[in-house]
């Protein structure tokens, strides 16, 4: 279900039935971290009274570290008849990632299963794998990933862990189809058109020459066989355009150089990238501004406190901790102009459709987390214009970014048809909501040990 078409009210319905059925016990709903107050607040305001003493929530990534979290829901699991929902899905795509891994272990002991996501694949449809196989290997009808792999992925014969392409794609929408219901925001909502924008910038002559040395110097340390060197080539490469100047330090150990990145401009408004970004502000409208680096976040709050006002500047990045993070997008909401985010962070599940002005400062590669961010404001709510920018800086990697986001999308069009053609045929139910006010949730991630009975 596309974001903002009610993906949780639908998931706590199909708890709700499992529940008063006696078919399940218990609710185990795993989300992204950033999210959970958001969810919290959701399922308060939807669930009954009774029904929310039976939920636990945990942080999808806390799976990966935490072993009173994994312990304490693995004697949940045994204890309670849990009905499992997996919130943004997309999170646990690697199969050999410990997340997954303690996800899949969980799953086992499930019998009822969910898994929820705006768009089931980012790169390619690979990702698909993992995702069902926490509901259940039978669904695709490979136990492992190289059977999966072997049937369905063609990898490069140089790099093994290169994908080239994807085999038998129609196999798969065929395969997942019975289980999978799609819900688009044309099919259930009228909302305003994206509106798309590029605000182009010219590399300063001095960065320029920069951005063609590091360019030189790592294509020529570039070996296919070797895929983080391909790695280091756009992370350099995007630095030098982001504003940063990049240097190398030999390691003793291993005997690579590594990049080690240091401000470029001695005084930040010399950017080109900062200048085209403050052509484009209004502090008449709201701004949601998502950045890569940590120091791009640094150096907008500081310049739009001194333009602006600090009072006008909110920041949301995993620098600060949670409780400052709702604290400051409270500020945004009520008073702040600019809301200065990392899309890792403050691209989940968050409702921020009174701001109708997306800017991305710069790019990344992931199109899960670029559509996520997209439709923070795009959503039940939303009566005006969207209005999204990009900075970007000619004939350098940030162009090329864009048209791969761009091919991504199409990708993921191409793959939500085949299995839309395919729910044609199945059919898809139809849900009646239940609402009604409640109280206080279980959150997994507040445990500093385990808790049994």
């Amino acid at each position: 279900m596309e974001q903002g078409t009610g993906k949780t009210i639908t998931a706590l319905e199909l708890c709700r039935l499992r529940l008063e059925a006696g078919k399940v016990t218990h609710i185990l709903w795993l989300c992204p971290c950033s999210t959970k107050q958001n969810l919290k607040d959701e399922l308060i305001k939807q669930s009954p009274r009774e029904m929310l003493e039976k939920i636990t929530i945990c942080g999808i990534e806390t799976l990966s570290r935490s072993l009173h979290a994994n312990s304490y829901l693995q004697l949940l699991t045994e204890r309670e008849a849990c009905y499992l929902v997996v919130d943004e899905s997309l999170l646990i795509k690697n199969p050999y990632a410990y997340r997954t891994q303690n996800i899949d272990r969980l799953s086992s002991r499930c019998e009822y299963k969910l898994i929820l996501n705006g768009m089931p694949i980012s790169k390619n449809q690979a990702d698909l794998y993992a995702q069902f196989h926490v509901l259940d290997w039978r669904i695709l009808g490979y136990k492992t990933y190289w059977s999966f792999a072997a049937n369905h992925i063609e990898f490069d014969p140089e790099i093994p862990q290169k994908i080239i392409r994807c085999l038998n794609t129609d196999y798969l929408a065929r395969k997942i189809s019975p289980y999978t219901v799609q819900v688009t925001k044309k099919d259930c909502l009228v909302l305003p058109d994206k509106r798309y924008t590029i605000n182009y910038f010219p590399l300063t002559p001095e960065q320029n020459a920069h951005y063609n040395s590091v360019a030189d110097t790592l294509l020529f340390h570039l070996n296919e066989m070797h895929p983080e060197t391909i790695y280091r080539l756009f992370s350099g490469l995007q630095a030098v355009t982001s504003g940063f100047r990049v240097n190398f330090r030999k390691s003793a150990v291993s005997g690579y150089e590594h990049i080690v990145t240091s401000p470029f401009f001695s005084e930040p408004t010399d950017n080109p990238r900062l200048q085209r970004l403050l052509t484009v502000l209004d502090n008449r409208n709201k701004y949601i501004i998502f950045c890569n680096y940590t120091y791009e976040i640094d150096v907008l709050c500081e310049i739009l406190s001194r333009k602006y006002g600090p009072e006008n500047v909110a920041r949301f990045d995993g620098s600060l901790p949670m409780k400052k993070r709702l604290r400051n997008l409270e500020e945004f909401r009520e008073s702040a102009t600019f809301l200065i985010a990392n899309r890792d962070c403050a691209g989940y599940s968050l409702n921020l459709q009174f701001c109708h002005n997306i800017i991305y400062y710069s790019n990344g590669w992931d199109l899960a987390t670029r559509l996520q961010s997209e439709d923070r404001i795009h959503r039940i709510g939303q009566d005006q214009d969207i209005r999204i920018r990009d900075i970007c800086a000619y004939n350098t990697l940030d162009e090329r970014i864009l048209s791969c986001l761009y091919r991504k999308e199409k990708l993921l069009e191409a793959f939500r048809n085949d299995i839309k053609n395919m729910e044609n045929k199945n059919g898809i139910a139809e849900w009646v909501f239940y609402r009604q006010p409640s109280r206080s949730l279980m959150d997994c991630d507040d445990l500093e040990e385990p808790r049994h009975a």
